[in-house]
């Protein structure tokens, strides 16, 4: 087994239990549908969340033929996965018991962390390049990751709620132009 065939193997099971996470999430608004009351971004924030998770985890084939590891540089990238573990934990709200429950109210109750968490998350994605390559992303991607960024930083900021329905928008359109402008192949993307 190859270095990092073994090191991805704690990467991937930390990304599944990020998409479980969602996809219970979006599995137990359906089964609890009499007893939730929806709110659109929280529910595209999620979506972005689960997209992130996949785009994610299809970029880290780019890392395969990277040898001699440093615990440092698997450390970032570690890091970085628990950072999308975190939001997807956060971006849906867990649903025991008969109690009702707000999307709106959950969402700003965890605003702030969701946003600063994803902020941190994006320092994490740069410094991962610095770490890995010595060098900044590329252009676009450094311009991406400042405009998310922003978006994010914003958003840990405000509890302006036309905002968040704005940045909701905003950052999902932002996000899948991220993806087909660097990562529509494997093992593409800088």
């Amino acid at each position: 087994m190859d270095e990092f065939s073994y090191l991805s193997v704690l990467l991937s099971v930390i990304l599944g239990l990020a998409v479980t996470q969602i996809l219970k999430g979006f599995r137990g608004m359906v089964m609890s549908r009499a007893r939730i009351r929806l709110y659109w971004p929280t529910l595209l924030w999620a979506a972005l969340v689960l997209l992130m998770c996949v785009q994610s985890w299809w970029a880290m084939f780019g890392l395969r033929l990277r040898q001699g590891w440093k615990f440092q540089e698997f450390g970032v990238v570690l890091f970085q996965t628990i950072l999308t573990y975190m939001l997807a934990g956060l971006v849906l709200p867990d649903l025991f018991g008969d109690e009702p429950v707000d999307l709106k109210k959950n969402f700003f109750d965890h605003r702030r962390w969701f946003f600063w968490i994803g902020f941190l998350l994006i320092a994490v994605s740069v410094s991962k390049d610095l770490i890995l390559t010595g060098g900044w992303p590329s252009p676009a991607n450094l311009a991406f990751h400042a405009i998310f960024g922003a978006l994010l930083l914003v958003g840990a900021l405000t509890p302006n709620e036309r905002y968040h329905k704005v940045n909701a928008i905003l950052g999902f359109a932002l996000f899948v132009a991220y993806i087909l402008l660097l990562f529509t192949r494997i093992g593409r993307g800088r």
